[in-house]
């Protein structure tokens, strides 16, 4: 296929091309494909860099004599903390180590905000008229759910290269105090790639807001996650907050879920020294100490932050090639066509693939009729409402890398036979 933007074919042209893409199609449902590109997992043989962790640790005392078995410590063990906070540039007494959910400590805080209020709010979040939060879009979905599920309505701005759009942020929590706060994905943001500048992290820390407890819910869960060794740096966000004035407004997570064990890792919080202090009152009512055993056995396979850094170059190794391989077969297969934009990121564990809009939610379906599974259409817009049907987001780091390019052939011809479709129409 010539690379001719399809919307310039003559009729009888972008018909033959329909004609062309329905016969590949057909071809494609009869493999009796069973692909999965829909969560961003690590792959088993990402887990298997890991598995020294099944035998550790060697000892049960932390650095100070602590035992790790017993109660206690609900801040986490201090050793494991010091690793973080030089990964995450951050000091050791503004940062926690929790269980192995970061999602968990973003629901707490958000719970804790609506029942009690934060450290700096007038009065509990609930006892408001409204509470909204702004969501720059694409975004992840899971921040999506957890507003919905607590009533927190929902206010878009567009996600850029360099961060959220900052001047349509500052617009609308200039004025409206039931902005109370809003999601950011710093470094190589779920799923466009963005990495928010310095700049950028700046003006957010900075801007004045009408609601005096507005938060900057700072997931940083994609940091250490580099896909070359240009390595973005994350913006720093707690000291440019405390510089401005506003050293409650963020409050920063983090985890090694993608890093060590998805589901057995060990996930942090940081912020201002009250906000942790805040956190840890609230955490203790229902609390006596997170796993500390994980903790140390974390603490004992890195050994210092460059262990971790080196741990993160082999998982590099592994899925740098699956990102090559999904920008090969759409560059391939797609480019020139007018149908479809993506993203080469830097880092993290997503493509972001903007199609012809209308088209995102039959390429969907295409893709599961013929056996690829992909994250539905709009899942990366609150309320799974993508209103110009055109974002689909892309997760090629758990299957092997052949089943990655088998599958991105695959989506590369249910993208055509929709638009095909859809300019027939």
């Amino acid at each position: 296929m010539n690379a001719q933007p399809l919307s310039s074919l003559s009729s009888d042209d972008l018909a033959r091309v329909l004609s062309e893409q329905q016969e590949a199609y057909a071809r494609l449902k009869e493999r009796g494909l069973s692909l999965d590109l829909t969560r961003g997992k690590p792959s088993s043989e990402q887990l298997d860099l890991s598995d020294e962790l099944l035998h550790l640790p060697s000892r049960a005392r932390d650095a100070a004599g602590t035992d790790v078995r017993n109660y206690g410590g609900l801040e986490g063990l201090r050793e494991i903390r010091e690793i973080f906070a030089e990964l995450l540039g951050v000091r050791t007494e503004q940062l926690v180590a929790g269980g192995n959910s970061s999602l968990s400590m973003m629901r707490d805080c958000l719970v804790d905000l609506m029942l009690f209020g934060g450290v700096d709010s007038p009065r509990p979040w609930s006892r408001e008229e409204k509470v909204k939060f702004v969501c720059p879009v694409p975004g992840y979905d899971r921040h999506f759910t957890l507003l919905e599920s607590l009533g927190i309505e929902m206010v878009t701005v567009p996600m850029h290269e360099d961060g959220p759009d900052v001047d349509a942020v500052a617009r609308l929590v200039a004025d409206d105090a039931s902005f109370k706060g809003m999601w950011v994905v710093p470094t190589y943001a779920n799923p466009t790639g963005a990495v928010v500048s310095q700049e950028v992290a700046a003006r957010l820390a900075a801007m004045p807001t009408a609601a005096p407890d507005f938060k900057i819910f700072w997931d940083n869960a994609y940091a250490l996650h580099h896909l070359s060794e240009d390595e973005a740096r994350s913006a720093d966000i707690l000291s440019l907050a405390e510089e401005a004035g506003h050293p409650h407004r963020p409050i920063m997570f983090a985890s090694t879920s993608k890093i060590t064990f998805a589901g057995a890792g060990v996930a942090f919080l940081a912020a201002s020294t009250e906000t942790v202090s805040w956190y840890l009152q609230h955490l203790g009512t229902g609390s006596i100490g997170p796993d500390k055993v994980n903790q140390l056995r974390h603490v004992e396979f890195f050994g210092s932050a460059e262990g971790v850094r080196r741990h993160m170059a082999r998982h590099r190794d592994i899925i740098a090639p699956k990102f090559e391989a999904v920008d090969r077969v759409l560059s391939e297969r797609l480019a020139g066509l007018g149908v479809a934009t993506w993203n080469t990121p830097r880092g993290g564990y997503f493509v972001n693939l903007d199609v012809l809009p209308g088209t995102a939610s039959r390429v969907v379906q295409l893709a599961k009729e013929a056996g690829i599974a992909l994250t539905p259409a709009g899942s990366s817009f609150p309320y799974k409402s993508d209103p110009d049907d055109t974002n689909i987001r892309l997760a090629p780091t758990m299957p092997p890398l052949p089943e990655v390019t088998e599958a991105m052939e695959a989506v590369a011809t249910c993208v055509l036979l929709a638009a095909a479709e859809k300019l027939s129409a």
